[in-house]
């Protein structure tokens, strides 16, 4: 490919398709990559346009539905959107181990969001502490002000905590505007509070402020679900001894624990982003909260019960919405809200836990057993076939026959097409 110059004047102000053609000549793409471009699936142009900056098109992902689930005494089919083969069956095999024994509970959560508001240049710490606990609720009304309507629906800012922090510019106050945001994720609704309260903290505290925005160490909304994963469906008492082992392992290592909860997050961050959620905002949220006592730990406990199955629980922030943002804008968030039959944040929330948790089990249950691989690469047999230029009607042939021949690899799905063709 040539050399490009990426300075690009008014690009922004391109239609989509200006913008596609100026890309193609650009970089030089094929027909048919242009076309993939323009074919944007269920969102038009326009709707692409409004989302992001610089738009040149959609990009889909897999859409699949995870089974086997009862939370809180209800069925749910829960929509992931992922790329990675194994995950979406992964959490329905470990959640079916779960129905002999009630299925998942999980706790209320509250819709506690934090704004902070950092205030520096404090002429007199303990004054300005003072100050701020004799006018909080001043400071409330303020900040629910601006939001009248999240008021009247039993929402809003409902108090103010102070921490003082040391810099290396000095110390400063940080001001937590706690706001209940009912069924919204919330963030734009506390950055608006936090904003509107600061001249007013400014003046009391005669300091200077300059950040105010939403914390995403959602701490205030803690979401935690417990289920037991039936012994002789994991595979006898070996493996839930493996599991717990590999558990163990986790807690004493972080390098492991980060794996540990990369794998609960498979499920999490497909359900996120499936329902049109903030995917960044939770991922940083939850790997936060393993760090909290500062040593960064796996997000689940597992013990046996008396029975010897496995007993495990889950515990992490969980700023989830099912309304604002991408979840009312993007067509398939919305259907994926009704494919999951939610009816509040709290509920999405509920579900996300119990769905992180059965990832998580199925995963130390691969890895304590057979090992992540053999399930994982049977899977990714048709990606590695389809990488080998197999065409679309000899591809589940040709992955059989990698899997069996335990050669999951380019190079052998291509000797077995040759092979094929020969006959």
């Amino acid at each position: 490919m040539k050399e490009i110059n990426s300075h690009i004047s008014g690009f922004y102000k391109l239609p989509i398709a200006e913008r596609q053609q100026l890309i193609s000549k650009m970089v030089e793409l094929t027909a048919k990559e242009v076309e993939m471009l323009r074919n944007s699936g269920y969102l038009t142009a326009l709707q692409l346009d409004m989302m992001i900056e610089n738009v040149i098109g959609g990009y889909i992902l897999p859409f699949g539905i995870a089974c086997n689930f009862k939370i809180n005494q209800k069925d749910y089919l829960i929509p992931m959107v992922i790329e990675e083969p194994s995950v979406v069956a992964a959490a329905s095999n470990a959640a079916r181990m779960t129905r002999k024994h009630g299925g998942f509970q999980s706790d209320p959560v509250k819709s506690i969001m934090i704004s902070q508001i950092q205030l520096t240049n404090i002429e007199n710490i303990e004054e300005a502490r003072k100050q701020l606990e004799q006018n909080k609720e001043e400071i409330l009304k303020i900040a629910n002000e601006h939001d009248p309507i999240l008021n009247n629906l039993g929402g809003g800012a409902l108090d103010v905590e102070v921490r003082e922090i040391d810099t290396r510019r000095g110390k400063m106050l940080i001001i937590h505007l706690l706001v209940d945001v009912l069924d919204a994720m919330g963030a734009n609704v506390v950055n608006t509070m936090a904003e509107a309260v600061a001249p007013y903290i400014e003046e009391l505290c005669r300091g200077k402020i300059y950040l105010r925005i939403v914390s995403n160490l959602a701490t205030h909304r803690i979401a935690r679900s417990t289920a037991i994963f039936d012994k002789e469906m994991l595979g006898g008492e070996e493996v839930v001894e493996g599991i717990l082992n590999a558990y163990e392992f986790a807690l004493a290592d972080p390098y492991r624990a980060t794996t540990h909860n990369k794998g609960i997050m498979n499920g999490i961050i497909a359900l996120t982003l499936a329902t049109g959620n903030d995917t960044r905002a939770i991922e940083a949220g939850a790997h936060a909260y393993a760090s909290l006592n500062g040593h960064y730990s796996p997000l689940t406990r597992f013990e046996k019960d008396e029975n010897g199955n496995l007993k495990g629980e889950i515990e992490l922030p969980l700023a989830l919405g099912i309304i604002g943002g991408m979840t009312k804008v993007h067509p398939m968030a919305r259907l994926a809200l009704k494919i999951l039959n939610v009816k509040s944040a709290e509920e999405l929330s509920q579900v996300a836990a119990a769905l992180g948790l059965a990832q998580n089990v199925a995963a130390l249950r691969a890895l304590a057993s057979e090992g992540i691989q053999k399930g994982h690469m049977a899977l990714h047999s048709r990606n590695i076939a389809k990488l080998a230029g197999v065409p679309d009607h000899l591809i589940e042939k040709v992955a059989r026959i990698i899997v069996k021949d335990k050669k999951i690899r380019v190079d052998h799905a291509k000797e077995i097409l040759q092979q094929l063709k020969n006959e």
